[in-house]
């Protein structure tokens, strides 16, 4: 399928597809003319990426956690994929505490000004 009934079939925008390919997260046929040609496999890995980016996972994860696309990328082990995922959440866990900090400083401050 072609890249407009991709994105409707996918649900992402045509520019997110673009974006999904120029970042090598999906490679999607071509037909003879040029044209981008979608596959269900690749539209099922669209729905994956999008997943793992609305989650907030990095691109550079997500790309790493996906099989390779080509000889020159490196899979990582289903292990890895975890211990970063967890690593990431980790990060997140405490900077979500430093941020609940800084407001509980704010409410502070603002009660005892009498704001």
């Amino acid at each position: 399928m072609r890249i407009g009934e991709a994105a409707r079939v996918s649900g992402v925008s045509v520019r997110a597809l673009r974006y999904y390919e120029d970042e090598g997260l999906i490679v999607p046929g071509r037909h003879s003319n040029g044209y981008r040609d979608y596959c269900r496999p690749t539209i099922d890995r669209v729905r994956t990426v999008r997943a793992l980016l609305a989650s907030g996972l990095p691109v550079r994860l997500v790309r790493e956690a996906l099989p390779a696309v080509d000889d020159g990328g490196r899979a990582v082990s289903e292990a890895e994929f975890l211990a970063e995922v967890a690593g990431y959440r980790d990060r997140l866990a405490a900077r979500i505490a430093e941020l609940q900090a800084r407001q509980a400083a704010l409410d502070a401050f603002l009660r005892d000004s009498g704001a």
